[in-house]
């Protein structure tokens, strides 16, 4: 579909099918060792994986943020959540974020490099950020999930506003938060396979008119 450009205006007004994305059988809460240790190798092993980041956020002037709370990373089969309130997940996720052999994949990730460095002393190895890799030389905006969603499936990625800026920092998620912060990580992935498949990716750049 490299020829297919979707503007914002085309997205807001079309009516593609929904996304399906990914189901709460396929997504795991890491809030033990164990859990963190399984996840670990799932995901050490995996040569390209889904990244994101939520975090709780802001409303009053000068507030500065403590995110982020929660950190997703996604392999093709299933999708592992990181809640930065347990210290076991420290230093798995230190291990994880910096493997050279492991590429991240995800959208809008400018703020997470900073945020990783200064909350938990992480440092970014081998990132992708395919917001910027779809928008093209030349061009200005960023590509969204949304967008990209659209040009590639044909679908339509629904994702809540309000599930969007809730408490990320809280220890008990609901599991519309999880579907939410799941599905961004796991469709970023799925979005990079596309990218991978489209024999005139070096010359796209998704409208953002």
């Amino acid at each position: 579909m490299s020829d297919v450009t979707f503007s914002r205006r085309e997205l807001a007004e079309s009516d593609l099918p929904i996304y399906a994305g990914v189901g709460m059988d396929r997504i795991t809460l890491v809030n033990d060792a164990a859990l963190a240790a399984q996840a670990s190798a799932a995901l050490l092993a995996a040569p390209a994986i889904g990244f994101d980041t939520e975090s709780k956020p802001t409303f009053l002037k000068g507030e500065i943020s403590t995110g982020p709370h929660l950190v997703q990373l996604a392999t093709d089969e299933h999708v592992y959540l990181f809640p930065v309130v347990f210290a076991a997940n420290h230093d798995v996720l230190r291990q994880i974020l910096a493997a050279p052999q492991v590429l991240k994949v995800g959208f809008g990730l400018g703020n997470d490099r900073s945020a990783l460095r200064t909350r938990l002393g992480i440092e970014l190895n081998n990132v992708l950020d395919l917001g910027e890799v779809l928008r093209g030389p030349g061009h200005r905006g960023t590509v969204g999930a949304k967008v990209a969603v659209a040009h590639y499936f044909g679908q339509k990625f629904q994702k809540s506003k309000k599930v969007g800026t809730s408490n990320w920092a809280s220890s008990r998620l609901n599991e519309r938060q999880l579907l939410y912060a799941a599905n961004d990580a796991h469709v970023a992935l799925q979005l990079y396979r596309a990218w991978l498949r489209d024999p005139e990716r070096q010359d796209l750049a998704i409208n953002l008119s």
